[in-house]
């Protein structure tokens, strides 16, 4: 990992990131920002920001997020990471599903990464376009298409997986030539017109 040369701290730059986040920072945004991590130990010690996990913190002048678990695991993954599956279809206000974990997507390259994955993630491995994606508040998300294709391929009871697809249809957020994989995993079951 590249070193961040040290600087004086900026804090209308860590408040600008921080904002754009709902309040929340990595330590390394707040190293480009110029603060050390003595300086950060310092800023919680004096009630200037909580520390949320190991690398995440967050401003005291923003309240928690009703979505901050989104947020931190999105940070977590080092802004790389794509809320996926079950939780984009929360999202998205499709279905009846309520994830107790936070679904996320890792480009396939993290596949060889050794690392400790927060409780309360479930992760997966696969590059997602630009095309794939829509954004919730700052965090990226699948987007319908693609999230009910991931819940087909996941697995997903196939009870919510028609009860999401069809959603999607009477909403317009997809179109049926689109749900492929949602149509083959349906089939055993009569398919989305069941």
């Amino acid at each position: 990992m590249d070193e961040i040369p040290a600087r004086r701290p900026d804090w209308n730059r860590l408040f600008e990131t921080a904002a754009a986040q709902e309040g929340l920072f990595t330590t390394k945004q707040a190293a480009e920002a110029g603060y050390s991590p003595q300086l950060l130990v310092h800023y919680v010690h004096t009630g200037r920001a909580v520390r949320v996990r190991r690398g995440i913190y967050r401003l005291v002048h923003f309240p928690a997020g009703e979505h901050e678990e989104l947020l931190d695991a999105w940070l977590w993954s080092e802004l790389a990471g794509v809320v996926s599956h079950q939780s984009a279809l929360a999202l998205h206000g499709l279905s009846d599903v309520l994830p107790a974990q936070i679904h996320l997507t890792l480009p396939q390259a993290w596949r060889r990464r050794r690392f400790r994955v927060p409780a309360g993630i479930v992760l997966y491995h696969a590059d997602v376009p630009p095309d794939d994606r829509s954004w919730f508040g700052a965090v990226p998300t699948t987007n319908p298409r693609r999230s009910l294709n991931d819940c087909a391929q996941g697995g997903l009871s196939p009870d919510l997986l028609r009860q999401a697809a069809l959603q999607a249809l009477r909403r317009g957020l997809v179109v049926r030539n689109e749900l492929g994989d949602v149509e083959t995993a349906l089939k055993p079951i009569g398919g989305l017109a069941a």
